[in-house]
């Protein structure tokens, strides 16, 4: 993972985003919103924990470029937000149990699978902006990593979440009659990654190509929406001054 890390922070990308809302049934429940984002990640292991963190610069909204109006939605990503695989740095995995869970395959290679459980939960860490509430929960997922046997590149991530988790409602942001709870029900994720070849020199490197989310939030303004994440242009910085494309 640090070599994941120490090469990736060199990459910048284009993020496409649509958030969708779904009904009951989880089907689709209106017009999806959909953001492209300049994705890079950033990662310096000799400060704080050493986490590795997703930066995000809007470019459009709804196929158009952003205006001054265009506000952040309680569901858009962050401009700043954790990335998934800082799990598995040496920093981070004291805090894990980890288990052989067989053998398979992920798009036709061979793929070791092994799950991943964190020992000791941590109260969630909510951060408000009127309406809107940023929640982490340490602690509170699970999840498997398929990974190439020879080369341990990660291939295939998933995590979800693990009970249900009641988030108090300042008194400033709960609505008239509603309850002074949120109660997340369902945080699934999924990521594919895919090798991606840089040239001027020769690289290859397993990228993320696509991240599905399904999120259910008991009282809260989006209860059910699913969000689908995907990279494309991927580009390398090899110098201060040039920037080499994929192949």
């Amino acid at each position: 993972m640090e070599s994941y890390y120490g090469r990736a922070q060199r990459i910048v990308a284009l993020e496409t985003v649509a958030i969708q809302p779904l009904g009951r049934d989880l089907t689709s429940d209106g017009f999806a919103r959909r953001l492209v984002y300049e994705l890079r990640v950033e990662w310096n292991p000799n400060e704080g924990d050493g986490e590795a963190t997703v930066v995000r610069e809007l470019v459009t909204v709804n196929g158009r470029p952003p205006r001054k109006s265009d506000e952040p939605r309680c569901t858009d990503p962050r401009g700043v937000s954790p990335e998934p695989l800082a799990t598995f740095l040496p920093t981070r995995r004291g805090a894990y149990a980890f288990n052989q869970a067989g053998l398979g395959t992920v798009d036709r290679r061979r793929a070791v699978m092994i799950d991943y459980r964190a020992l000791r939960p941590e109260a969630p860490k909510v951060e408000w902006r009127d309406e809107c509430a940023s929640i982490d929960l340490p602690g509170r997922t699970r999840g498997r990593i398929w990974a190439d046997p020879e080369t341990a590149e990660i291939l295939r991530f998933d995590e979800h979440l693990v009970g249900l988790v009641d988030i108090p409602v300042p008194v400033a942001q709960q609505r008239k009659g509603a309850s002074p709870f949120m109660t997340i029900e369902r945080a699934d994720m999924s990521i594919e990654y895919r090798r991606t070849s840089f040239v001027d020199p020769d690289e290859t490197l397993m990228l993320p190509a696509q991240i599905d989310s399904l999120v259910v939030v008991r009282n809260s303004g989006s209860p059910r929406l699913r969000i689908t994440q995907t990279f494309s242009d991927y580009r390398r910085f090899v110098t201060a001054s040039r920037i080499v494309p994929t192949r």
